[in-house]
């Protein structure tokens, strides 16, 4: 099997189970493959990822979320930025290396849309921080990580943005052995 074909097949299994099914109450939003904004073009023009694009711009990740991708990203909104612990925004932008993570946790590589759904279930695909998300199809609604996919589809020019009602966070890593 080639590594082309290995990442067409993981697509594949990854779209079959983080977008809605066909009757579901999750609604995809078309933008069309000739789209020209980018995801962080599409974020910003929204007004619904404020929070989210104030972590992009303090981890530095404005520019590779801008660039050639293909990427998947699960957008937390504002709404589900706020349902975080009081202080948890404050205290992750000020640790960078932190909210790197947890952003990346929000992000595959490659561009998975819900018309190549194959068959509901769950899986674990590997996030850009190499950790796995889990997708899971319940009740005709997506999850990831409990936070349910509340829009799916809105294609950008270098992948694709699902919108998610919570934020995801990542384990925390391990520390080295004798500390």
């Amino acid at each position: 099997m080639t590594h082309r074909t290995m990442w067409t097949v993981a697509a594949l299994l990854a779209a079959a189970l983080t977008l809605p099914t066909i009757g579901s109450a999750q609604k995809p939003s078309r933008m069309g493959t000739s789209q020209v904004k980018n995801i962080v073009e599409i974020a910003v023009a929204s007004g619904n990822f404020n929070t989210l694009m104030a972590a992009v711009k303090a981890a530095g990740l404005v520019e590779t979320l801008s660039g050639p991708g293909p990427f998947t990203v699960f957008a937390p909104t504002d709404a589900a930025f706020a349902k975080l612990p009081p202080g948890a925004i404050k205290d992750l932008l000020a640790d960078k290396e932190r909210l790197t993570a947890v952003l990346t946790y929000h992000v595959l590589s490659g561009t998975v849309l819900a018309d190549q759904v194959i068959k509901a279930g769950e899986i674990k695909p590997a996030t850009i921080n190499g950790q796995a998300l889990d997708i899971v199809v319940r009740g005709g609604k997506v999850y990831v990580n409990g936070a349910q996919v509340i829009t799916a589809d809105l294609v950008a020019s270098n992948g694709v943005i699902h919108v998610i009602e919570g934020v995801l966070m990542p384990k925390p890593a391990a520390a080295p052995a004798g500390r």
